[in-house]
């Protein structure tokens, strides 16, 4: 049986109060595993208004209604309203996903501040984020993050080389076909990257006549063939666990109709000898529906 990684991206205080206790009961119904990847720190989800100077960015909000995801309350957080400190707020629930037997991990301490700026940034900015990320999910859960995955696929070289300083086990920060170890300015990276082989919800919806009816069958017609390494589709708890939840339930049910093990980033690692995994080399590349451009695996090296 082929797996497919659920690997859960949380970005604000309303998707981990409100997509996580979801998304879990889910899982649990449906015998699905899953990782998800915690934001600690403050949600400053409003600050990304700078974003609409970026091309692309403007038709993406359009496309995907932003403010019925997300809700206004969070569309201000970091401007007009304070920015709640997602860790402090949401302890029990986060402790919760991990008693529940779920897997869990570092996705960002501030999410906007580490997706708009960490490409640009030195090592000293970005070991000081990376390590007040692994230090509050210490405080949280008792013990150091095993894995951590980008905000917006997101990185810059310095936090790839973090990475192995932290003792991450594998991580999951590109885009990507398969598993492989990542090769930064001919310098070799020890952790492995699991990257994200499908596209994001966002990244289709209000393309090529995709609609919240039809995503799901679009979806599960690109997983109908089985790579090597099966498959890690990326959800967001304020998408598919809030207003989009429905099309997480067809997902669920149709990836077991076609025979994969839904499962989570350390199911699959079990699985891989990492001493056999290639070396690629990391390029910023832009992806479909996505303004900017994110980390991608590049050729084999």
């Amino acid at each position: 049986m082929q797996s497919l990684v659920l690997k859960v991206d949380v970005d604000t205080l309303r998707g981990t109060r409100e997509g996580v206790p979801r998304l879990a009961r889910l899982f649990k119904d449906t015998d699905a595993n899953a990782t998800f990847l915690f934001s600690l720190g403050p949600d400053h989800t409003g600050r990304a208004i700078k974003r609409i100077f970026r091309p692309g960015f403007m038709k993406k909000v359009s496309r995907t209604s932003v403010i019925e995801h997300y809700g206004i309350r969070t569309l201000l957080y970091g401007t007009l309203l304070p920015g709640p400190d997602i860790g402090k707020l949401c302890t029990t629930i986060l402790r919760n996903v991990q008693n529940e037997g779920f897997e869990t991990g570092i996705h960002t301490y501030n999410h906007i501040l580490w997706q708009d700026y960490v490409k640009d940034k030195n090592v000293a900015w970005t070991q000081q984020q990376m390590q007040l990320a692994f230090d509050t999910y210490e405080q949280i859960f008792g013990q150091k993050a095993r894995t951590f995955g980008a905000a917006g696929w997101q990185m810059n070289k310095h936090s790839f080389m973090l990475e192995d300083e932290f003792n991450f086990i594998y991580c999951s920060d590109t885009r990507g076909s398969s598993p492989f170890l990542p090769m930064i300015e001919d310098h070799p990276i020890t952790c492995p990257q699991f990257p994200t082989t499908l596209p994001t919800l966002d990244e289709l919806l209000g393309r090529n006549g995709i609609t919240p009816e039809n995503v799901a069958e679009h979806l599960l017609d690109l997983t109908n063939d089985t790579p090597e390494y099966g498959h890690v589709y990326t959800l967001h708890a304020e998408l598919e666990g809030l207003k989009l939840f429905p099309v997480m339930e067809k997902l669920l049910n149709g990836w077991k109709a076609q025979g994969y093990n839904l499962c989570s980033l350390n199911d699959l690692a079990t699985r891989l000898d990492f001493s056999a995994l290639p070396y690629c080399k990391v390029l910023q590349s832009e992806v479909p529906g996505r303004s900017g451009t994110l980390s991608i695996q590049g050729p084999v090296c």
